[in-house]
């Protein structure tokens, strides 16, 4: 005990002096995709890798067009790991979060798809340009949940952002979902969004929350928040950096669509 103090002094601050820094040089994160040309049917590893059918190949068979959905990833990195030709190569950026879902998707040739949302230059609006709380509801991803857990140690202090976990949903202006959201908690999702008050905001971190991974289409249901809730900013990864989650929750509360009354979509689920 003693000798973690001692370098606990000797170390003064612990809190990362940079936000939202790249990922280290060997650390596993999203993959993402670079201009050059696939060998398309004739190697075809990317795809037969992939547990969730996150990558497509469709065109010209010989020098397709690829596409990723983050939204499906699930990080293991097979597909980079076996990329010949580095189509697909890791992404050590930390801003990963989007808010609207087609944004997570990723293309190897030039499309009119909005930018992964940046910070720089966007102001907060509304009741939440100084403070935000939010309300975690896990529906089963331990990993993830960790992570979120994460945001708040001396490391990352997301308080510094005016980010704060609360207890109750009738304090919260965020509802931060994490897992598949299988059968048994779709109610008890939609019951808590439900104690909020408006302007409300649902943030779904995780692949598990966006898509349901690779529990998708099974037999629980577990789909994602998206067939129950309207999602205002999306987290890919599984899990998802800290610093990536934290993203998450600063570009949903400075996003225009916070101002709107937003209600769950019932009949959906």
């Amino acid at each position: 005990m003693l000798t973690a103090l001692l370098h606990a002094a000797r170390q003064k601050h612990a809190t990362d002096a940079v936000d939202f820094p790249d990922l280290p040089e060997g650390v596993g994160g999203l993959p993402r995709l670079t201009t050059e040309p696939c060998l398309g049917e004739a190697c075809g590893r990317c795809v037969n890798v992939c547990p969730t059918g996150a990558i497509q190949l469709s065109g010209d068979p010989e020098n397709p067009d690829v596409s990723l959905d983050r939204g499906l990833c699930v990080t293991c990195g097979a597909c980079i790991a076996g990329c010949p030709t580095q189509t697909i190569v890791a992404d050590p950026s930390t801003k990963s979060a989007v808010i609207h879902r087609e944004e997570l998707v990723l293309y190897s040739k030039p499309t009119e798809t909005k930018p992964i949302a940046a910070l720089d230059g966007v102001k907060a609006l509304g009741p939440f340009r100084r403070s935000v709380d939010v309300r975690v509801v896990s529906t089963g991803c331990n990993a993830t949940d960790l992570e979120v857990a994460a945001t708040a140690n001396a490391i990352f202090d997301c308080s510094r952002f005016g980010i704060h976990f609360v207890a109750s949903p009738r304090f919260a202006d965020v509802l931060l979902v994490t897992g598949p959201v299988g059968r048994a908690m779709q109610k008890p999702l939609v019951s808590c969004f439900e104690a909020m008050a408006d302007p409300r905001v649902v943030i779904a971190v995780g692949t598990c929350a966006i898509s349901g991974g690779v529990h998708r289409g099974g037999y629980a249901d577990a789909n994602g928040v998206m067939p129950h809730l309207e999602v205002h900013a999306f987290v890919p990864g599984c899990p998802p950096h800290p610093w990536s989650i934290v993203h998450g929750i600063l570009i949903a509360t400075r996003s225009k669509a916070t101002n709107a009354n937003h209600s769950p979509q019932h009949g959906r689920g």
